[in-house]
């Protein structure tokens, strides 16, 4: 039996790069330096670890299926500072690794948790230089999204809050084994030194922006009455006939720090 064959797992996620030109098109947006401080989600079988480690060969890897360990212990331990964390990524302490030197941040995120890690990793936002993510590509749309765009919600305004995102590009399925039934894309977030517009409440800001878009189709009156009564809502200077998917960023926060002024609290 070959010791590196692995099946992947449903319950993972797990999809495992396979074409050689796509890992080196990542690795080449991520540029790799030896003295970063480069941390990898779900290195899978190594793919793009060996690429990575070429450059850094200081590198720590966060994976929870304890049947890749010996995969990748057995690949890479000529590497003495290639260290393994066998741990779930949603849970895991970012911090622990960055007292140092900002994290750079890798990983073929699996799809069935990319959302509710990628809020995870903005909570770290001040000890990161950069993240580069393969997602599902209509995840990254939604990062990406603009007021007016069918995809704007959520995951867009509070991504957008903490980092400028750039859409790199499209990964087809015919390049992972086994093949998922999504095309994926790679997308760059590269959290502000300074937040463009800080919000006096961020707790706040994420619940007006959940409750915004509960009922997207409604106006943002109608979302916000979970938040404010009638008198504190007459009184916002902010457009609130509008339907939420019609604020910036930069709007949501006016809008946060004005019920926070009256207020509203969570």
């Amino acid at each position: 039996m070959d010791p590196f064959s692995h099946k992947a797992r449903k319950r993972f996620g797990q999809n495992f790069l396979s074409d050689p030109g796509i890992i080196q098109r990542i690795v080449s947006s991520i540029a790799p330096r030896e003295d970063d401080n480069i941390v990898e989600i779900g290195p899978g079988k190594g793919a793009i670890t060996a690429l990575l480690l070429e450059s850094c060969p200081k590198l720590n890897v966060v994976e929870l299926d304890r049947d890749l360990i010996p995969i990748l212990l057995a690949q890479f331990a000529v590497f003495k500072d290639f260290k393994i964390h066998q741990a779930d990524a949603l849970k895991f302490d970012f911090a622990s690794l960055a007292e140092n030197k900002a994290l750079r941040i890798v990983g073929n995120l699996p799809y069935n948790i990319s959302t509710p890690l990628i809020f995870h990793l903005l909570s770290y936002h001040g000890k990161v230089q950069d993240m580069h993510f393969m997602l599902q590509k209509e995840v990254v749309e939604r990062m990406a999204a603009v007021p007016g765009q069918k995809s704007y919600g959520r995951l867009g305004i509070m991504v957008q809050y903490y980092c400028q995102v750039e859409n790199l590009f499209l990964v087809p399925p015919e390049c992972f084994q086994p093949q998922p039934k999504v095309d994926s894309a790679i997308v760059r977030l590269k959290p502000y030194q300074e937040l463009p517009h800080p919000a006096k409440d961020v707790k706040l800001l994420e619940r007006v922006v959940n409750v915004a878009f509960q009922q997207r189709r409604k106006t943002l009156r109608n979302g916000l009455k979970q938040l404010a009564n009638s008198e504190q809502l007459d009184a916002l200077k902010t457009d609130i006939s509008v339907r939420a998917e019609n604020l910036s960023v930069e709007q949501f926060v006016a809008l946060s720090d004005e019920l926070l002024d009256l207020g509203v609290k969570i």
